[in-house]
């Protein structure tokens, strides 16, 4: 799986977990049930594998903007929540 490049230069491998539970934190802060936010974070994560198939390092930036343009699609709120609490963090 590919290197992740996190903002501060740090490397670690991709690691699915972080982008599903934020995506499910996002979700669940638009008030939506367990099912939806599941699906959504399940659905996301698939993509974003399949964005970095072949790619040995990728920039946390990119994964972030790449799950940001589908949760847009995907839920505008869910979308928003998922900025604002990376804004926060």
């Amino acid at each position: 799986m590919a290197i992740v490049v996190k903002r501060r230069g740090k490397n670690e491998t991709y690691d699915d977990r972080k982008i599903y539970g934020s995506i499910y934190a996002a979700c669940k802060d638009c008030d939506l049930g367990e099912k939806e936010s599941e699906k959504i974070a399940e659905k996301t994560c698939s993509e974003v594998k399949k964005f970095l198939q072949g790619k040995k390092e990728v920039n946390s930036t990119e994964i972030f903007g790449f799950v940001l343009q589908k949760l847009a699609k995907e839920h505008e709120a869910v979308a928003f929540m998922y900025q604002t609490h990376r804004d926060i963090v």
